[in-house]
């Protein structure tokens, strides 16, 4: 009996600490709301206990420890035509803090205050999980849709959305998160995929000393030239040779048939599905893929084993990138990969069709001349090379980019990666501080029939800036393929296939 009472008397006083300690943590996080800084109005600091994440528009929708939440919004005022504008942001602060700063990169137009989670490109957990003090923010505007940029007409919104809206974010951020944790933030860090990986591509170019690592997925670096690329482009190019109906109307599902698809498919994986050692429904020596779609050119009449000559060479047109009436090239072109076909979600451009900006279009023509001057955006774009102080401070950048990435082709990704490499000393010398992974199968940030796109990009940069481990390669993991794991390498390298042990295991296989 006195050993159930002293048990019960354990139990109890464990309890009362620890609900004395939630209490205590609860009151911290509800004191930030009177923290005073310029500019900076806190509409809300609440202390949120454990459950699960459920954000819109997808992503990370798992655990989520309990943790002290902060909103506010920097520079609020009124803009064109009388409309609200001011940078909203979030911030997360974990029980369990390990000394670091998260900043998650955007998406789409922003517009939006994401839950501040740190999911992108962080395997199966996030940085709040990891202890990360983590940040989001809109960017400097509210949004009806995730492409909705309307908001571009007042001048200091566009340039908020440019550039201007995440270095003052972070500096808020780090200044919320040292006065909650009474310590300053030991090393920061950046991530972010699509608008998320051009924001981390301007921070590394005008901010160079704001973040010690960041990780650019799939940069939306050039969005008026992969507009062009990745929607007008192709669309006109197979609403061409499509069949028409009785008003004249492309039928843009029959430019290329599911048959037209498989054939193709069936002929690429022949062609270079082997060359990374092993036949497995996927091209790791993307670069090395020498597959040319004329080979399926019907010589004769049509059958079921050959292509129409006109597919063939709208094809051919379509990845070969958009070229003016001078025959220059806009935007580069695209890599021939197992992910092209995908008719689900965000499709590939060998499956042209409704996406997330509602039905193709039907148009036959358009002028390139005049949509390639449209496309600059000179305060949008990231264009610099000149990364000198970034990389002499120490900071370590890691771009990715799936090679099935229908709106923004890897091969520009590649382009900047290999011109920032000629701009500061070689491969060799930029390798000692930045690297470039190309994804096999994967489409824009994610998905794919055929892709592993589960890795851990944040945890890789952070060895390498603090532990100064540098990333020789990177496992990943995916829904498509079940216990199948293979290392993602570094530019110029690829996995190959050892050529003995078991081809699921990433262990096998080299970077070569």
């Amino acid at each position: 009996m006195l050993r159930i009472v002293h048990h019960a008397l354990l139990f109890s006083v464990s309890a009362i600490l620890c609900g004395t300690a939630l209490a205590q943590q609860a009151n911290s996080c509800a004191d930030l709301a009177s923290v005073k800084l310029p500019g900076v109005e806190i509409t809300k600091a609440a202390f949120v206990p454990a459950g699960t994440a459920n954000p819109p528009f997808g992503g990370y929708a798992g655990p989520v420890p309990q943790h002290c939440r902060v909103d506010g919004v920097i520079n609020h005022r009124t803009g064109v035509d009388g409309q609200k504008f001011g940078i909203g942001f979030a911030v997360a602060l974990p029980e369990n803090w390990n000394g670091d700063f998260l900043m998650q990169g955007g998406g789409g137009s922003n517009g939006f205050v994401w839950p501040p989670l740190g999911g992108t490109a962080a395997g199966k957990t996030p940085g709040l999980l990891r202890g990360f003090a983590v940040a989001s923010t809109d960017s400097g505007h509210t949004s009806a849709q995730p492409f909705d940029f309307s908001f571009m007409k007042d001048q200091q919104a566009m340039l908020d959305f440019a550039y201007a809206a995440n270095p003052k974010v972070a500096e808020v951020a780090k200044q919320i998160i040292a006065h909650y944790y009474g310590n300053p933030v030991a090393y920061s860090y950046f991530v972010g995929c699509s608008t998320g990986g051009r924001e981390g591509m301007i921070l590394s170019e005008q901010f160079p000393t704001a973040f010690n690592g960041i990780v650019s997925g799939a940069p939306a670096r050039r969005t008026g030239y992969s507009n062009i690329a990745a929607m007008l482009w192709p669309a006109i190019t197979y609403n061409q040779i499509a069949p028409k109906d009785s008003s004249g109307k492309p039928i843009v599902a029959d430019a290329i048939t599911d048959a037209d698809r498989k054939l193709f498919m069936d002929a690429l994986l022949k062609q270079c599905d082997v060359k990374d050692g092993v036949i497995d429904g996927m091209i790791f020596d993307s670069l090395g893929c020498d597959f040319d779609p004329a080979v399926l050119t019907c010589k004769g009449g049509k059958t079921d084993a050959c292509l129409a000559p006109e597919k063939v060479a709208a094809i051919k047109k379509v990845f070969g990138g958009p070229k003016d009436s001078r025959g220059y090239q806009i935007y580069p072109g695209f890599l021939y990969d197992t992910g092209i076909a995908n008719t689900v979600g965000i499709r590939g451009l060998l499956a042209i069709g409704p996406g997330p900006f509602g039905p193709p279009t039907t148009a036959m023509s358009a002028d390139f001349d005049k949509a390639e001057e449209q496309a600059l955006q000179p305060l949008i774009d990231a264009l610099s090379t000149n990364l000198t102080t970034f990389s002499g401070n120490g900071g370590k950048l890691i771009f990715y980019h799936g090679n099935s990435d229908p709106w923004f082709s890897t091969l520009d990704t590649l382009g900047y990666y290999k011109a920032m490499a000629d701009a500061n000393g070689g491969l060799d010398a930029v390798s000692k501080w930045s690297r470039m992974y190309l994804v096999p199968g994967m489409g824009h940030c994610g998905g794919g029939p055929a892709a592993l796109d589960d890795f851990d990009m944040l945890g890789a940069v952070v060895d390498w800036v603090e532990k100064g481990a540098a990333p020789e390669s990177v496992i990943a993991t995916g829904k498509a393929f079940p216990g199948r794991s293979r290392p993602l390498c570094p530019y110029p390298k690829h996995a190959q296939y050892k050529g003995q042990g078991n081809p699921e295991n990433a262990e096998n296989f080299i970077c070569q």
